[in-house]
């Protein structure tokens, strides 16, 4: 957590933190990071009413943090949170910082009814994301603010594509089921697990029968409107969900271009496992010169990098380490990206330009933009009849869809 605190991702922050750690340490490490992240405005208003000071060490404070989500999820009896917080500190190297975290975390238990109170009329420990981010979602979705950031504290689901070329739904669902896995079919390909399990539990998920893949990032393959022969661009491609849909579905020649060679490495394992083949190059599908040949692709899918606001729920440390200054970068990188994917696109061809964001300004701005200063950019109605702005709920994270094409 004092990794995160300082800038790092809690990716990266588990991964240097597990490498020793057996797998229920590591999973009950995860949880504990998960669970103090979806509460991290309200514990770091806490420390702020109790400590009344500003010295405290970074991983004194990250402890109390913790600490306090502990004790909020009540899974462990109250006292027991408390010493092991402050066993804690020895462990930590803190041993002068006992008697400070056993008063807080004590005063907190005390005074727990008081602070809650105080707490309703902070709007960042009500809703558990920066005061940036309320204002925007409340700008932008003026009817539906609450629900999003209620949508972005809570668990995500888990959803399946079902792999067409190798198993059917109905049949894999059943699968399922013999194993004990409980799933309600949606759309096609798509199964929502009824609770999140190991993929190693899944049937014949080494074999390829099955990916893991959110039920709204499934509907981009749909609305491609896909047809046998046509060559498709795949600009953004990791971790290659996409790509894999795309070629489950049709048979197409597709190229997955990839920014990180360690990306693309992961679009390469994940089509083999899926037994699927796709030219996957390393490559800022930006700078044309590196790496297109001047062969024009009838359908271009631009999966473009985004502040991932529609995800936080699956990546809670993203809305802290995000700054509002951010969305303004990330609409600008959008823009390049879409002037140039648009210059590979053939006459008649479809581009799909997908964000996993809420923000407006990432979303229908970028789009509107780039028709009012591209004349022959046409927005087509996306083929399923949805809305372009899909925002998280109980089956489904945030997306953003804008199907545009380009005269014949």
């Amino acid at each position: 957590m004092a990794r995160v605190a300082a800038g790092r991702s809690l990716n990266a922050a588990l991964l240097h933190a597990t490498d020793d750690e057996a797998s229920a340490s590591r999973a009950a490490l995860t949880d504990l990071c998960f669970g103090t992240l979806r509460n991290y405005g309200r514990v770091q208003a806490l420390v702020r009413h109790l400590a009344r000071r500003a010295d405290i060490e970074p991983v004194v404070e990250s402890l109390l943090w913790c600490a306090l989500y502990a004790l909020r999820s009540k899974r462990h009896a109250a006292y027991t949170v408390v010493d092991q917080a402050v066993r804690a500190c020895e462990l930590l190297g803190k041993t002068r910082a006992k008697a400070f975290v056993n008063a807080t975390l004590r005063a907190c238990l005390r005074q727990e009814r008081a602070l809650e109170a105080r707490l309703a009329s902070d709007p960042v420990a009500r809703w558990q994301h920066p005061a940036w981010w309320i204002a925007r979602v409340q700008r932008d979705h003026a009817s539906e603010w609450q629900r999003i950031l209620e949508a972005g504290n809570g668990q995500a689901p888990m959803s399946l594509r079902v792999n067409p070329r190798r198993t059917a739904l109905d049949a894999y669902q059943r699968r399922l089921a013999a194993a004990g896995i409980a799933a309600q079919a949606r759309g096609e390909f798509g199964l929502v697990l009824e609770q999140a399990c190991p993929a190693s539990r899944l049937p014949a998920f080494s074999e390829g029968e099955v990916s893991i893949q959110d039920i709204g990032a499934q509907r981009t393959a749909s609305l491609l409107d896909l047809q046998s022969g046509q060559r498709v661009l795949d600009a953004c491609a990791a971790p290659g969900g996409k790509s894999a849909q795309i070629l489950e579905r049709e048979t197409v020649e597709l190229t997955a271009l990839e920014l990180q060679a360690a990306r693309a490495e992961v679009v390469r394992r994940n089509l083999t496992r899926l037994g699927l083949t796709a030219h996957v190059r390393v490559a800022d599908c930006s700078r044309l010169d590196t790496w297109w040949d001047g062969g024009l692709f009838d359908r271009v899918l631009a999966d473009v990098p985004c502040t991932a606001s529609g995800v936080v729920r699956r990546h809670p440390d993203i809305k802290w380490l995000r700054r509002d200054a951010d969305v303004a970068a990330c609409a600008a990188r959008q823009a390049q990206l879409l002037g140039a994917l648009w210059r590979v696109l053939a006459p008649g061809g479809k581009l799909l330009y997908v964000t996993c964001s809420v923000f407006h300004e990432e979303n229908d701005a970028v789009v509107e933009a780039f028709l009012a200063s591209t004349l022959a950019a046409r927005r087509l109605p996306l083929p399923d009849g949805g809305p372009r702005q899909l925002l998280p709920s109980r089956e489904h994270d945030g997306f953003y869809f804008a199907l545009l094409g380009k005269p014949a």
